[in-house]
């Protein structure tokens, strides 16, 4: 007769099921809303902020329209603070001031948003989840998500931040990320922390130039899909006078990135292989150079010499992509701000 055995696999506990987020009642979010020539649409972004943000931050960058004594005589919301800066310093500074402001105050996650109401708070929660859950150090919203996101984005624009786009990858190091002039961005208090004691570029060349900053932290940075909204408000950006000046800056930011994770702080095969590459192009084009100017008139190249100059030139473009596919993989995916927060704890016990 035969008898049933117990399985001890049936027996087996359950794995246990993910921690659930804290309540976005509790999560510490904090709105910095920076002001300039706003006063049209600011007390909008003030009335649809959600009932569960702790506070709202707004910075009047010495506006010539005296944001800040427009919003404290209409804005009814007790959560509103008012900071005003004595001199304009730009998006950047006024968002920086804006996370002293909130920071000081205990705020665990900063919001910036326009105080043009061209950004859809009803997205908030989309943006900060990746924090709350631990995933990222840094969202921002990507208008670049879906075709139907940038239907009412003007084509300038559209072209613009594609361009600007690849020209961040590059000199952020985020290969991952994408649209980096927006400006619908959250940020966990302890990484802005460190990032107030970097010297960030305090204008348009804010949002791009934190990135670069972010990267020399190793913070983790997620894109969040988020439509593009435009009403009638009017953008102080022109595309096209600061595709150039952003370009020199990438570059600036690309050669300090380079020099200081692939050579001061590491060397690794990412080093040899981008060394090695340019060694080899510059070995294979000066020696056809060479050849071209001793050459006599109406001298055709043989088969080695062609193979001198090229067979250099094409292993130091394969080194150089695998460089490439190197520092696209080194993209940082642990987040640093549960560490941080640690040391914070250590530090003050």
């Amino acid at each position: 007769m035969s008898t049933l055995r117990p399985s001890f696999a049936s027996a087996s506990p359950a794995p246990p099921a993910p921690a659930a987020p804290p309540s976005l009642a509790s999560a510490g979010v904090w709105l910095v809303v920076p002001c300039y020539r706003v006063v049209a649409h600011v007390l909008r972004v003030i009335e649809k902020t959600p009932a569960w943000v702790e506070g709202i931050v707004c910075v009047d960058d010495a506006c010539p329209d005296r944001s800040g004594d427009f919003i404290e005589a209409n804005a009814k919301d007790p959560r509103v603070v008012v900071v005003r800066l004595p001199q304009n310093q730009g998006v950047g500074g006024a968002t920086m001031a804006g996370y002293r402001e909130a920071d000081a105050r205990g705020g665990r996650i900063f919001v910036k948003v326009d105080g043009d109401d061209q950004m859809d708070l009803s997205y908030l929660p989309q943006l900060i989840a990746p924090i709350l859950l631990g995933e990222a150090d840094y969202a921002k919203g990507n208008r670049f998500t879906s075709a139907s996101h940038l239907s009412n984005m003007p084509p300038i624009r559209v072209f613009g931040n594609a361009v600007l786009s690849f020209l961040s990858k590059v000199s952020s190091g985020y290969w991952n990320v994408f649209d980096p002039t927006n400006g619908f961005t959250a940020i966990e208090a302890s990484v802005a922390r460190r990032v107030l004691e970097k010297k960030i570029a305090q204008r348009y060349f804010f949002e791009t130039d934190l990135l670069y900053h972010l990267g020399t932290l190793r913070a983790v940075v997620r894109d969040v899909a988020i439509p593009a909204r435009y009403g009638e408000e009017v953008s102080n950006i022109r595309i096209g006078r600061i595709v150039g000046p952003f370009a020199l800056r990438h570059l600036h930011n690309f050669v300090r990135r380079i020099a200081g994770q692939y050579f001061i702080r590491d060397f690794n095969v990412a080093t040899v292989e981008a060394i090695a590459g340019v060694a080899s192009m510059m070995f294979g084009l000066s020696y056809a150079l060479w050849w071209i100017s001793v050459r006599e008139p109406g001298q055709a190249a043989s088969a080695g010499v062609v193979m001198a100059a090229a067979l250099p030139v094409i292993v130091g473009v394969q080194l150089l992509l695998q460089a490439l596919n190197f520092d696209v993989l080194s993209v940082p995916t642990r987040p640093i701000h549960p560490h941080l927060r640690a040391v914070e704890q250590l530090t003050e016990t």
